[in-house]
C-alpha cells in the first residue's frame, strides 16, 4: 500500500521516528537557560506529536 505522495507507509514511518529522535538530540544539546528550555520542551513536544498523529491516522 502507498500513501498519498507516492512513497511507502513505512518510508513516512521511518522517517517521522527519524525526525523525532533529531529534534529530542537537538533538545539535549540547548543551553541550561530558562528561554531555551520552554521553546525547546514546545519544540520537542509538537515534533515528536507528527509521528503520534501520523500513527494514528494509518491506525485509522
Amino acid at each position: 500500500m502507498k500513501d498519498e505522495t507516492g512513497g511507502k507507509p513505512e518510508d513516512l514511518r521511518t522517517r517521522t521516528k527519524t525526525f523525532a529522535l533529531r529534534i529530542i538530540k537537538m533538545y539535549s544539546a540547548l543551553p541550561k537557560t530558562t528561554v531555551a528550555q520552554v521553546l525547546g520542551k514546545q519544540v520537542l513536544r509538537s515534533s515528536t506529536a507528527v509521528g503520534a498523529n501520523y500513527r494514528d491516522a494509518i491506525a485509522g
